[in-house]
């Protein structure tokens, strides 16, 4: 008995349903866990009170514009999240370059500069609060021992010390990037530059670099988001201190929202910080595209 052939249409409708029923719990997961409290969010953020039951409009972000505050940690913000730009490429490139090489025990370098990334922002937070203590911390109990004076190392520059901090746990997965992408050149180019009497430098500049340019967007990329959001680190550290020198964005949103208890205004400095974020991601995407080496 011949069995009937299928349309094409048929199979195909067959096909989507079935690839519907598969992504119906991730959909589900992200529309519950994502976006129905970005909805909540943008919602609260048109309303004012302690309770956030009064309607403000779009008084919150006219307010949330116009405070001081709210620029001065917008510009902290920016400045940590270009220093973690550039320390992820340039640290992570170099560790990616020496690691890359045929060395004795590069494996287990990798995994142990891989590890910082692997733990929690709250353990490595503290562990580099006892380190900087000023009174108890081992860094300066190993400049005393040495004959050199302690320093206050959260207060002479308390942004650039939790931007290094930041760096140092994130470097690793910026290393493994960067070595995955350094892999993913052929050899072959390599050789033939070699042939036509091309230096190690002029190979980096003219082949490492250009192709690895869509691996250095998605750090920078990641980079600024990771950036922009940070909070731990100020959170656990600092606490935004000394004043205002580290009051990251989002430190500032979590103390709006529960130190004040004005969720409406912190709501509104959240929607304005997605969009932030967003505009940053578009115009990194766009600017990579004009640049982007295919091989």
């Amino acid at each position: 008995m011949r069995m009937p052939r299928l349309r094409p249409s048929t199979l195909s409708g067959r096909y989507a349903r079935t690839a519907y029923l598969f992504l119906l719990p991730a959909i589900l997961f992200f529309a519950l866990m994502f976006y129905l409290p970005i909805g909540n969010v943008v919602a609260t953020s048109l309303r004012t009170g302690p309770q956030a039951d009064q309607w403000a409009g779009l008084g919150n972000y006219a307010q949330a514009l116009a405070d001081p505050a709210v620029a001065h940690s917008f510009l902290v913000t920016l400045t940590f999240a270009v220093a973690e730009v550039v320390g992820s490429i340039v640290l992570g490139l170099a560790l990616a370059l020496a690691l890359n090489q045929p060395l004795r025990g590069r494996v287990a370098f990798r995994v142990l500069l891989l590890v910082p990334y692997l733990t929690s922002v709250a353990i490595v937070g503290l562990l580099w609060r006892n380190i900087l203590d000023p009174e108890l911390g081992i860094l300066n109990r190993m400049l005393m021992a040495a004959g050199l004076p302690g320093q206050q190392w959260l207060n002479t520059a308390p942004l650039l010390t939790i931007a290094a901090v930041t760096l140092w746990q994130s470097v690793g997965y910026t290393m493994v990037l960067f070595l995955a992408g350094l892999q993913g050149i052929p050899e072959t180019y390599y050789e033939a530059a070699k042939i036509d009497g091309a230096d190690a430098w002029r190979r980096f500049w003219r082949i490492t670099l250009p192709l690895l340019a869509p691996t250095t967007l998605f750090v920078s990329v990641m980079a600024v988001i990771s950036g922009l959001q940070a909070f731990g680190q100020a959170y656990i550290i600092t606490n935004g201190g000394p004043g205002d020198a580290t009051d990251l964005l989002v430190f500032h949103i979590f103390n709006v929202a529960f130190r004040t208890r004005d969720f409406g205004y912190s709501s509104a400095q959240s929607v304005l910080l997605l969009i932030v974020i967003v505009a940053f991601t578009v115009i990194q995407l766009r600017a990579g595209r004009r640049g982007e080496v295919t091989y």
